[in-house]
């Protein structure tokens, strides 16, 4: 064993962490090392509290601390119009922008019939029900998935289940990310650039 265990069973914490390999999770662990004894406690506090504290909003499914998170409990935004998401890092995303009013509506997850997730697997029922209260009948959801074999298929579900509904229901448009070089694009973001194009004039 290279490392005291202690030190080890920190690295092995870190390495679980997304795109953090050996050696970053190596350097984290190292520089938790030169923490005060203070911030060191500071830091097992803030995830222990992150964990205790953190849940689904009871609306939406975005991460609050309390039953509904600020963006459902906000009166200014537009609840007409809802934006479904993947994930709540999606959310995340769209709120840095700050040229969203509306709300949203988190999956979390998608439909992947290989993977053996069905839609009852993800958060589409209450999704329905959500359109179900809303008494305007100007209901806009705005489907913002991945364009990947799950992402068009949690779209083709949506879609189905709620056009008898009179809802409008758009989708984010696929194109061409800017500065990108048509020679390295894959396929299905070429072929969605091309049905989703404009008028030039």
């Amino acid at each position: 064993m290279i490392y005291p265990k202690e030190l080890e069973e920190l690295i092995n914490f870190f390495m679980k962490l997304p795109s953090v390999g050996a050696k970053s999770a190596e350097r984290l662990a190292l520089a938790v090392m030169k923490f005060s004894k203070e911030d060191a406690e500071n830091f097992s506090k803030s995830i222990q509290k992150l964990k205790k504290t953190l849940k689904d909003c009871i609306i939406c499914g975005h991460l609050t601390s309390t039953d509904i998170c600020h963006i459902c409990s906000n009166s200014y935004r537009n609840h007409n119009v809802i934006c479904i998401v993947e994930d709540y890092k999606s959310i995340f995303r769209f709120e840095k922008i700050g040229k969203y009013n509306g709300v949203y509506h988190v999956l979390n997850g998608l439909i992947s019939p290989i993977d053996g997730i069905n839609p009852d697997d993800i958060n589409i029922s209450s999704l329905i029900n959500r359109c179900n209260n809303i008494e305007s009948e100007n209901i806009e959801l705005i489907i913002a998935l991945k364009p990947t074999l799950e992402g068009e298929a949690t779209t083709m579900y949506i879609t189905k289940i709620l056009k008898d509904k009179k809802i409008k229901i758009s989708r984010l448009s696929y194109g061409i990310p800017m500065g990108a070089e048509i020679d390295y694009l894959d396929a299905l973001t070429l072929e969605r650039a091309l049905a989703d194009r404009k008028e030039v004039l």
